[in-house]
C-alpha cells in the first residue's frame, strides 16, 4: 500500500508527458526512495529510463515496495483534464490506482485498472561513450526541426570542440555546426571522435517535454545507442534510442 501526494498535479502530468511520448504502458517500481519506471517502446528501438526522488512529493507514504503496471495512455489523458492550482492524491486498493485530484473547493476522482505489462526492463544499455554534450534545450529542438524539413533522420558528429549536425533526403542537405560558446552547446567533452545516425521522429518525441531553459545532455558513441537526459523539476528522464543502419 502507498499514499504519495503532488502538491502541484501539472508537475506529474509533465512527467507522465515525457514517457508517454515513446511508451505506451509501463510498471512503476515505488519505494521508499521514490518512484521509477524503465520501459522499451513497442518497436523496439528506443528506452525510456525514469526516476522521481521521494522529496518531489509532498506526502510519500509506503508501506512496502510496490509495482503498478499502467496504460500510461489513459493516465495521460486523465492528467490532461488537471486544473490549475490543484494537487493530486494517489493511492492502490483492490487491483486499482486512484487519483484523486484536490483544489480549492472542489475535488475529483478517477479509479484506473491495474494491468500486467508486456515486457519489463530491468537494465539500461551498457556502453562506453566517447563524446559527452550538454546542450540547451530549445535550440536542439530548433536543430531537430531544422533536419526534420529535409530528412526522417539526423546525423551527428562531433569532435574536440565542436558539435555538427547534418540531414539529407530527396528534398535537399543541410549541415550546421556548433562550437562550445554558451549558446546552443554549453560543455563537450570527447575521448574520440564520434558518428551516428538517428531516427528523427524518436528524437523529437524525446526532447518535446523538456522544459523551457532546461539543458539536455546527450551521450554519444560510433554506431552505438545515443542516450539522452534531462530534468523535470527533481525528476530525470533519460532517453536511449538505437542508431540507424543502412544495409
Amino acid at each position: 500500500m502507498f499514499e504519495l501526494k503532488i502538491d502541484n498535479a501539472k508537475y506529474w502530468r509533465d512527467c507522465v508527458e515525457a514517457i508517454v511520448n515513446l511508451v505506451d504502458e509501463g510498471s512503476f517500481n515505488i519505494s521508499k526512495d521514490g518512484i521509477t519506471l524503465k520501459a522499451m517502446d513497442p518497436s523496439g528501438i528506443s528506452m525510456v529510463s525514469f526516476n522521481m526522488p521521494a522529496k518531489a512529493f509532498g506526502k510519500f507514504t509506503v508501506e512496502k515496495n510496490a509495482v503498478i503496471g499502467l496504460n500510461l495512455d489513459n493516465l495521460s489523458k486523465v492528467l490532461s483534464r488537471t486544473r490549475d492550482n490543484e494537487a493530486l492524491l494517489m493511492k492502490e486498493s483492490e487491483g486499482k490506482i486512484t487519483l484523486e485530484f484536490v483544489g480549492p473547493s472542489a475535488k475529483r476522482r478517477y479509479k484506473l485498472p491495474l494491468i500486467d505489462v508486456r515486457k519489463n526492463v530491468e537494465k539500461e544499455p551498457n556502453v562506453d561513450f566517447d563524446v559527452s554534450v550538454e546542450v540547451l534545450g530549445e535550440p536542439l529542438k530548433d536543430i531537430i526541426k531544422d533536419a526534420s524539413l529535409i530528412s526522417t533522420y539526423i546525423s551527428f558528429r562531433a569532435a574536440k570542440d565542436q558539435m555538427m549536425i547534418s540531414a539529407r533526403g530527396d528534398s535537399g542537405e543541410l549541415e550546421e555546426s556548433h562550437e562550445v560558446d554558451g549558446n546552443v552547446v554549453k560543455k563537450l567533452s570527447a575521448k574520440a571522435n564520434a558518428d551516428a545516425v538517428f531516427n528523427l521522429e524518436y528524437l523529437e518525441n524525446m526532447i518535446k517535454s523538456c522544459p523551457m531553459g532546461n539543458q539536455i545532455n546527450v551521450w554519444l558513441k560510433s554506431n552505438e545507442p545515443l542516450k539522452l537526459s534531462y530534468n523535470i523539476g527533481d525528476a530525470q528522464i533519460t532517453y536511449f534510442l538505437a542508431p540507424y543502419m543502412e544495409s
